[in-house]
Order: structure tokens, then sequence, then C-alpha cells
């Protein structure tokens, strides 16, 4: 059964970049959408408000008060916004940070923008809704319903699972996952915040693209050994870097917990069957 296509705005003013995610996203689940840089966004998102799915934007392509504006009408949608990860939060707590330099992961982040958007905008019951406007939760509605979301539960798509790409495409991915983890490192004691961030991207997609434990492990090592090795030849100390393990089990534990997740509610958990007892031979 073919995967519904979900209509992505986007707002884009680098054109090198603009064409980039448009070539990443070809052929796939995601259509892209652009705005129209000459005409009020927020009125383009307004009367496109019935058949948009998400939303992709460039850092600084919008005024600051754009989300504002966006969140007092109603208006807030799946996002990824491209740009640094500092920690802060431009549009809402659900939205995917994406830098520029790891555009390899853009349908993975994707994925996981639509999926924590619904996971934190629950459709209300009937009473409830009679108290909001329509907009608060017709997108929410629309998205499970086309998507076949169960509660919180996202169908990840095996053909993009990292054992499953082509050699090159698996190498750019990773190599894409391994500046993610290096940013990850680099400001996990420093700046808690982005480091944060910086764990939500990596795990986004190590989720999505069904990454093995194992390779996520190298990842880390690859990484320490190559500080290790440039901490030696500066003639620094480098025993500290054993403090980074606590890194990886803040990754791991965060995507145990994406896991957890994506089991449906009401899907019983049955126990394996115990194996029959033999009898000893005589």
């Amino acid at each position: 059964m073919p995967q519904p296509v979900l209509n992505i705005l986007t707002l884009i003013q680098t054109p090198a970049l603009a064409e980039a995610c448009a070539q990443l996203l070809k052929g796939g689940r995601y259509q892209l959408v652009a705005l129209d840089p000459t005409t009020d966004p927020l009125a383009q998102l307004e009367q496109r408000c019935e058949d948009v799915d998400g939303l992709l934007l460039e850092e600084g392509a919008v005024v600051e008060s754009f989300f504002g504006t966006m969140h007092e009408r109603g208006l807030e949608l799946p996002a990824v916004l491209i740009g640094p990860v500092r920690g802060d939060v431009l549009f809402h707590g659900a939205e995917v940070r994406l830098p520029p330099d790891q555009l390899e992961q853009l349908s993975y982040s994707l994925d996981a923008a639509i999926s924590r958007f619904l996971r934190s905008h629950t459709p209300p019951s009937s009473s409830e809704r009679q108290a909001t406007t329509p907009d608060g939760w017709k997108l929410s509605n629309r998205l499970n319903g086309r998507l076949g979301y169960l509660s919180v539960y996202y169908k990840r798509d095996p053909s993009r699972f990292l054992r499953n790409l082509e050699a090159e495409e698996r190498k750019e991915l990773l190599d894409s996952l391994r500046r993610s983890y290096r940013d990850l490192l680099i400001s996990y004691f420093k700046n808690p915040a982005a480091a944060n961030q910086a764990i939500e991207s990596f795990v986004n997609t190590a989720f999505f693209a069904d990454l093995p434990i194992t390779k996520m492990v190298e990842i880390h090592v690859n990484l320490i050994e190559e500080f290790w090795k440039q901490l030696m030849l500066k003639g620094q100390k480098n025993d500290f870097l054993q403090d980074y393990r606590l890194a990886l089990l803040d990754v791991m534990a965060h995507l145990c917990e994406m896991y957890r997740r994506s089991i449906p509610a009401d899907v019983p958990i049955v126990p394996a069957p115990m194996p029959e007892a033999t009898s000893p031979s005589a």
C-alpha cells in the first residue's frame, strides 16, 4: 500500500540549500511546496491550511515575531528548522532542529517532526473541541487519519532503514550522523540545552533509520579516539574523555524511550512460550 504524500511548505532563502532539500526528498513521501518570498508568509499559510502537513524553514528567513503570530492564529505545524543547534526554541517544543551540514538526515527529521507534533498535540475529546477553535485540533486529526497512527505510534519506512540503503547513500548518512554526534559531544558539558537538541537530532535519525546499537557505539568510540589523539598531539590532558560515556548512555536512554513510545498502547504483550521439558534418557 503506497504511503500518502505529505505537503511540506518551505521558506528557504539560500538557493543552493533549497535545491539540496528538493533533491534529497525527491521521489519520497514528502512534497515540497515553496512559499512565495515576495508575499506575506502568514497569509499564504492561512490560505493553504487545509492541505498543509508540515513546515520546513531556513532559520533567518522570517522575522522573530513570525512564530509567535503563527501560534496566536492557531497555525502550529510539524516543523523542521534548518539552522545551528543552540538549544533555543523558536516555534514550539516539538520542532526539530537540523544543521545545514547534516541535510542527509532531512527526511528522517521530517518523520520525527510529525511524530513529535502528534505526540504533543493529541486530538481532544468531543467536549474539549467545543471549547477550542477547529484549527487547534484539525491538523492532528487529519494526520492521524492519513498516516495510520495509533496513539503515538509511527510507522517507519523500511526502505529508508540504514541496512536497505545503497552503499553510497548509507555512507553519506553515517557521515552525517557522525557530524551530529560530534556536535553532541562538543556541547555536552558546555551547553546542556544545545546538547539536548543535538541528542534529539541524532536519536530521531537513529530511530527512523533503524541504526544498529553497535554502529552507534562505534561512532562514539571512533570520535573519542579522535579527540584523544588530538589532545595527545597538543600535550593536553585527556583523562576527562572517559566522562563522555555519559553522553552515550544519554543517547541510548533517549533511543530506548523512542522505541517504547512507538509501541501502540493497545498491543498486548504475549509472553514467549516456555520450552517443553524433556525426560532424561535412561
